[in-house]
């Protein structure tokens, strides 16, 4: 019988470690009110942000993503409003408890006081003094029970005092550690706020990028991946020549030639050290460039070249994103875009920002939209390299 209630209990005891925790509220009963369950709540939505960043990416996917992080914070946000509500009450009940203590002391201190001047007074009384005093025998008793009694009450009167200023630093310590628990509520809470206007700002930037469209979103989702598998390695290419500075190595590839691994006509421009992602805005010389009419800046972001590299494409230069936007991480990750995307109008030639050698390859894009995605790189002396994508190498 032993035996096969072990055996009855074993499929339990693994479906409680496989499920993991437990919840007492549902996520659909999350949908609809978290207010009564905000701990566990938010750990159900981000159960399902981690399901859904396993599942295959979908331009609804992504959304849903998008939604169930912005909810997270929002109830993350509702905590800690709560939390610093809840301690501002108790910090009231403690300064008034604070208050009516400090009214005790100062009327303990002013008795202890009294009794002291009392006390000195009764040891001018000697014991001769007090036998004479006394009508009688049974009176030079009483007189000395109540002697004893009032030096007890002294006694009392002092550790009262002693335990009232006890209680009087305990409360305002408690009272400071529930303001500074406060103050980090705070600063949590700013925080909080400042990721959710992040987080819509990500998602609105999102759906201006995709313009809430399956294939425009799979499309950029394909080239981001097919850059990022280039510059680790993931590209088969093969060395053309040694190339000098200002030396064209290829042009920049028409949308017409890679459809399913470029939004248009463009080159990404990439800076690597030592195996490292490079800002190529320390190495770009300062230029003129111009956007487009309707560029948006807090999406796309900006350039500030500072350093001593020649352009690789000729002038007027068009800048179509920046290096590190975070706007678009749904497609490059959290780090951001990893370089600059440029654009001539005036010619497609792609040019060598220095000497070195010259390679060229490409990689297929997945998704519906298949294609190549055309690409150079140059090795530099010093373990510097510089990624040409999106360009036909010559």
């Amino acid at each position: 019988m032993k035996i096969k209630f072990v055996f009855f209990l074993l499929p339990l005891i693994i479906i409680l470690f496989v499920t993991g925790k437990t919840y007492g509220v549902s996520l659909d009963e999350c949908e609809k009110d978290a207010s009564a369950n905000l701990s566990e709540c938010v750990d159900l939505f981000s159960q399902k942000i981690n399901d859904l960043s396993t599942q295959k990416r979908t331009l609804s996917s992504q959304i849903a993503q998008f939604d169930t992080q912005i909810k997270v914070t929002q109830l993350k946000i509702t905590d800690a409003q709560n939390t610093i509500e809840k301690l501002e009450k108790e910090i009231g009940v403690l300064s008034f408890r604070i208050g009516y203590v400090n009214q005790s002391i100062d009327k303990l201190e002013e008795l202890v006081k009294k009794r002291i001047v009392a006390t000195y007074q009764q040891s001018f009384v000697s014991n001769l003094e007090l036998v004479v005093a006394s009508n009688d025998f049974s009176d030079l008793i009483l007189k000395l029970q109540y002697l004893k009694q009032v030096q007890e009450n002294d006694k009392k009167i002092l550790a009262s005092l002693q335990e009232t200023r006890s209680n009087y630093a305990n409360q305002k310590d408690e009272r400071e550690t529930k303001q500074a628990a406060i103050e980090e509520n705070k600063v949590k809470l700013e925080q909080l706020k400042a990721g959710l206007d992040t987080q819509k700002a990500e998602k609105q930037a999102f759906l201006a990028v995709t313009k809430n469209d399956e294939a425009r979103y799979q499309r950029l989702l394909a080239q981001a991946e097919a850059e990022r598998a280039i510059v680790f390695g993931g590209g088969k290419d093969v060395f053309i020549r040694d190339v000098s500075q200002g030396e064209t190595i290829g042009i920049i590839a028409s949308y017409s030639t890679s459809p399913g691994c470029s939004s248009g006509a463009h080159l990404h421009f990439e800076v690597h050290k030592n195996g490292s992602v490079q800002d190529p805005n320390n190495y770009l010389q300062s230029t003129s460039v111009n956007y487009p009419k309707d560029y948006n800046f807090e999406i796309y972001g900006s350039v500030n070249p500072r350093g001593d590299l020649p352009w690789p494409i000729n002038g007027p230069i068009q800048i179509n994103q920046g290096f590190g936007v975070q706007r678009n991480s749904s497609f490059y990750g959290p780090a951001g875009h990893q370089g600059i995307d440029m654009d001539s109008l005036s010619s497609s030639a792609v040019k060598a920002v220095r000497s070195g050698k010259l390679y060229g390859g490409s990689i297929q894009c997945g998704g519906k939209y298949a294609g190549a995605l055309y690409y150079a790189k140059i090795e530099h002396d010093d373990g510097l390299i510089t990624w040409y994508l999106h360009t036909v190498p010559q």
